[in-house]
């Protein structure tokens, strides 16, 4: 276990990611798209990533389980209906989105150096060690969960 695994809450990971492709849109400038074109990019990702989020927000909390993502051990139900159906991590699918809203705005390509930064983070040090808590918790339920259904798409 890594001494990052779940401490840093997965939405100021986001932000630090969003705070990184600023910065290399910044430092490599390049031809930026059009605003029209940044404009729709941005609402149609950010639109889409709080369709996501919300939509796991809302299923976790049907469930009466926790959203702490910094304790992912404290779960009291598997959570596989809903949008869970169909990937197993909605809020951080939602968050990617986010990014990629963010990296239209900027509207270079360095931008969307956030959107795979933050994914690759994810998978390894909140994702991964849910996974094991969920392992743990919920045994063979959620090895067939896992089995079913893609982690991001």
């Amino acid at each position: 276990m890594s001494a990052l695994d779940t401490r840093i809450p997965p939405p100021l990971a986001g932000l630090l990611m969003g705070v990184v492709a600023w910065l290399a849109s910044s430092a490599f400038a390049q031809t930026t798209l059009p605003f029209p074109v940044r404009l729709g990019g941005a609402i149609a990702f950010v639109v889409l990533g709080l369709a996501l989020a919300g939509a796991g927000a809302r299923t976790v909390s049907r469930a009466k389980t926790t959203l702490n993502p910094v304790k992912p051990e404290t779960a009291t139900a598997l959570v596989t209906s809903g949008i869970y159906a169909y990937t197993r991590n909605p809020m951080y699918l939602g968050m990617a989105a986010w990014l990629l809203g963010w990296s239209a705005w900027l509207g270079t390509l360095a931008g969307l150096v956030g959107a795979p930064l933050f994914v690759l983070y994810m998978n390894r040090f909140q994702i991964g060690p849910e996974e094991r808590a969920l392992a743990g918790l919920f045994g063979a339920e959620f090895a067939a969960y896992r089995a079913r259904v893609c982690r991001w798409l």
